[in-house]
């Protein structure tokens, strides 16, 4: 447990989670996870290495990285979650740690891990800024720390306004989408070293999917749908939003960053 009270957008959050953990199980879209592969690819584990997967969710990352032989903890702020992945790591026959904690307070010691994770989740966390330099304290020199999550195009205000304003009505938790220039600045900040920065071109399967995973109201349906009406010519293009056999899909930028916490 977080040894301050949780702030409104964590307390949020929280709710949030407990509430659609349910979703999040085996057949979830995160269930691959190929682009974890890819973000650590070149850093093999190190024997007995501590490894963190903040915000774990269902656990997907967690077990990829227990099963690779790492040593993990999975932390998450919601506790329907992290009795999530503790069973789909049971369910592989593997041995995680879990803790309940904000991804801005970590109540671990400096140079803990050897890894932090992070995996399509900080776009929801109250102060990204917090969070990056809480990594870096808990990392130990020479270890790594990779984040995955939805970002947005480059230079590109206007694409930028429409997704944060269309996430924060599908799910109220929603906090920000950042930009790939922004998650680099702020870990270059903390004192780590960018190795690898990537966006990639990820499809949503459906708008149905995108309401249904995080329950959203119909009021706030209705609102998207509109945006989505109304979308320029520009997002359009930007996100690749169109309509596909009836069902409304478009693109998300997913950014992978990899960093390097110096050695002594």
């Amino acid at each position: 447990m977080p040894s301050n009270p949780l702030d409104d957008v964590q307390a949020a959050s929280a709710a949030q989670f407990d509430r659609q953990s349910h979703r999040y199980g085996k057949s979830h879209i995160l269930a691959d996870t190929s682009d974890i592969a890819d973000g650590l690819e070149g850093v093999a584990p190190i024997p007995d290495g501590a490894a963190l997967d903040v915000a774990t969710g269902g656990g997907h990352t967690a077990v990829y990285l227990a099963r690779a032989g790492w040593s993990v903890i999975a932390g998450d702020i919601s506790e329907r979650m992290l009795e999530n992945a503790r069973k789909l790591a049971e369910g592989e026959g593997l041995s995680i740690g879990i803790q309940r904690f904000p991804a801005e307070e970590m109540p671990f010691a400096d140079a803990t891990f050897d890894l932090v994770t992070v995996r399509v989740a900080p776009h929801h966390f109250s102060s990204p800024a917090k969070f990056v330099a809480e990594a870096a304290r808990v990392l130990k020199p020479g270890g790594r720390f990779l984040l995955i999550d939805g970002s947005l195009p480059d230079n590109d205000p206007e694409t930028d306004l429409w997704l944060n304003q269309v996430e924060k009505w599908r799910d109220p938790s929603h906090g920000r989408l950042l930009s790939r220039a922004a998650w680099e600045t702020l870990v270059q900040t903390s004192g780590l070293t960018v190795e690898l920065s990537e966006l990639h071109r990820m499809k949503q399967p459906d708008l149905n999917w995108y309401f249904e995973t995080a329950a959203t109201s119909s009021e706030n349906r209705i609102q998207v749908l509109g945006a989505i009406e109304k979308a320029s010519p520009h997002v359009r293009s930007a996100l690749g939003l169109t309509d596909e056999d009836g069902k409304i899909v478009w693109y998300w930028q997913r950014l992978t960053l990899r960093a390097r916490k110096p050695p002594v």
